[in-house]
């Protein structure tokens, strides 16, 4: 498939080029999700496994892609990004979709196929709470406008390329639309004072909430909201499990990026001030400035079976 996409999307760049009509192409690829299937010209290639292979493939086809915006004598007047939208998958050590993999820190070697974890440093993996489930690589090129090997630091989310399309083309967007969209514009010409985006707020597979503001983040579940350890306990575990503690988690990922140490109990008012955040965030409906919308469904900022558990609800 990735040879596939990548022909028909290149081919698509040519035949726009020639016109003087802009363009605007989603390559959504196959890789690296599964099944781990590398083309047989990029098996073994990586010698970090099929995922390895597949990854490596991955950047073939987006390569090709960029060169035949170069070879069209556009770059200068065309934005290309690059990004995914989860973290990477638990398949990824052996390319084995029922082989999950574990977060260990410390342990990783990123040119030995035995140790290698392809979140780097981040906890967790796809589905997961943690920032190896929602941190992902963003790269934005755009010829004349993004200062080459530039880097931010801000926190920006997917959503954002709704109104920073729109800013781009000078468009605006109806109040009742992209409620949770930045313009990360500034961000991409250099031109940002400071952060664009309040905070953002994160979701796991079993529907627990986060939210990210700056070097903070307030995990409202005591686990990992995912496939990963802890894991949200079933309904058969809940009638004699050992309730935690503590029923959310705070991390500060400046100091912690890993997110290995909860530092909620140390700062309770960190806690109070983002849970009212997430929570104006639900009630408003949106989390930029606005006239309050309705949600699409009920909405609460912990799972059901927390509320159901968790003493003082």
């Amino acid at each position: 498939m990735l040879p596939t996409l990548g022909e028909k999307a290149t081919t698509f760049v040519a035949t726009q080029a020639k016109t003087p009509a802009p363009f605007f192409l989603y390559m959504p690829l196959n890789s690296p999700h599964t099944p781990i299937s590398p083309s047989n010209a990029w098996q073994g290639k990586s010698e970090l496994g099929p995922y390895g292979d597949f990854v490596m493939e991955t950047d073939w086809a987006i390569g090709e892609v960029i060169k035949s915006v170069e070879k069209a004598g556009i770059a200068s007047n065309t934005l290309i990004i690059v990004t995914a939208d989860n973290g990477c998958s638990p398949a990824a050590k052996r390319g084995d979709p029922n082989h999950m993999i574990e977060f260990r820190m410390g342990d990783a070697e990123p040119f030995d196929p035995a140790k290698h974890y392809s979140s780097d440093i981040q906890r967790g993996h796809k589905a997961d709470i943690y920032e190896g489930g929602h941190r992902v690589p963003y790269l934005a090129r755009w010829d004349g406008k993004i200062k080459p090997g530039s880097v931010c630091n801000d926190t920006i989310c997917l959503v954002d390329l709704f109104a920073t399309c729109a800013d781009i083309v000078g468009k605006p967007i109806a109040d009742t639309a992209a409620e949770d969209s930045v313009s990360m514009l500034p961000i991409l010409l250099g031109t940002a004072k400071g952060p664009v985006r309040e905070a953002v707020v994160h979701h796991s597979i079993n529907g627990s909430f986060a939210i990210r503001q700056g070097d903070w983040k307030l995990a409202l579940c005591p686990g990992s909201g995912g496939w990963s350890l802890p894991k949200p306990l079933s309904n058969k575990q809940k009638d004699n499990a050992k309730m935690p503690e503590q029923w959310v988690q705070l991390f500060n990922l400046a100091d912690d990026p890993a997110e290995t140490k909860n530092v909620a109990a140390e700062h309770p008012e960190m806690v109070a001030r983002m849970t009212q955040l997430a929570q104006r965030y639900i009630d408003d409906g949106r989390s930029t400035p606005g006239a309050k919308q309705s949600n699409t469904g009920e909405t609460h900022l912990y799972p059901g079976w927390i509320r159901n558990a968790k003493p003082n609800k």
